[in-house]
């Protein structure tokens, strides 16, 4: 039966689906660092609002405290970066496959910390749920234009981030076990430090850029805040590794919303077996 957990961290997939695909429409006007430097504080601010009224501070405890605000000079600000580049660089569909790694990091990280390994079921759940978003990202039709090698690092690095900062989120939890004070203080952190990173590195071109930039960027800010949000929701009712391999099947949710909002997708054999991988990989993890 689907728990709460699984529930949230589905959830959670969606909405990084959707905010890599959104990312493009924002990309057409500004820059990567400059989108970031929009999106994160505008979730920040968002999150601060909603704390005022969702966060119990009678529970706070310093060590969730300072776990939270050191996963956020991480999550989401250096990924967010690193996922604009790559979104622009190799396309929403390649960004979100590569980032199926993440569970792989997360997962091994959580064994090392927690000391629970897969069981054999959740074990073949992941490798199915990678290799399917493989197939759909080595499709035909599903990354845009030619791009170098190098490139691959952005997603790379990403996913990496993403993976093991899942375990990090966890284990402040277990001291603070409210997640919508680690998302808050998490965007707190990082937004100061974009905004930081904006003003060092800004360029004449900076203060010209394209208005429309902002509607979008903060449609990818919300976006984003919301699948952090439910991914802590889920990391605090469930482990990592039910939690983790869930959320990297955004490139599924991301495929979908291509189709429909930037009318990029080429039906053929390899992506249809991907797609179908995918879901059954997602459909083992939530059986067991």
């Amino acid at each position: 039966m689907i728990d709460t957990a699984q529930i949230l961290a589905l959830t959670s997939a969606q909405f990084f689906g959707l905010a890599l695909v959104l990312t493009q429409f924002g990309l057409r006007f500004r820059s990567p660092l400059q989108g970031a430097a929009i999106s994160v504080p505008a979730s920040a601010l968002l999150f601060l609002a909603g704390s005022l009224f969702l966060v119990d501070f009678g529970q706070w405890n310093w060590r969730g405290f300072m776990i939270f605000a050191g996963v956020g000079c991480m999550f989401p600000v250096a990924v967010t970066i690193l996922t604009f580049q790559s979104n622009r660089f190799v396309g929403p569909n390649m960004t979100g496959a590569i980032g199926n790694l993440a569970p792989v990091f997360a997962v091994a990280l959580a064994a090392i910390i927690f000391g629970a390994p897969l069981g054999p079921v959740d074990a073949i759940g992941v490798l199915v749920i990678v290799f399917g978003v493989t197939l759909i990202a080595t499709a035909r039709g599903s990354s845009q234009g030619n791009w170098s090698r190098w490139a691959l690092t952005l997603p790379l690095a990403a996913a990496f981030l993403r993976g093991i900062v899942q375990p990090g989120v966890k284990s402040g939890l277990a001291y603070w076990p409210d997640p919508f004070a680690a998302v808050t203080i998490g965007y707190v952190v990082s937004g100061v430090l974009v905004i930081a990173a904006s003003a060092c590195w800004r360029r004449p071109d900076m203060a010209t850029a394209d208005r429309r930039g902002l509607f979008w960027f903060i449609l990818v800010g919300v976006c984003n805040g919301m699948a952090v949000f439910t991914m802590y929701a889920a990391l605090a009712r469930g482990d990592v590794s039910a939690v983790a391999p869930l959320v990297a099947s955004y490139p599924l949710a991301t495929l979908v919303f291509s189709a429909l909002l930037l009318g990029r997708m080429t039906i053929n054999p390899r992506l249809i077996a991907g797609v179908g991988v995918t879901v059954l990989g997602v459909a083992a993890l939530l059986v067991v």
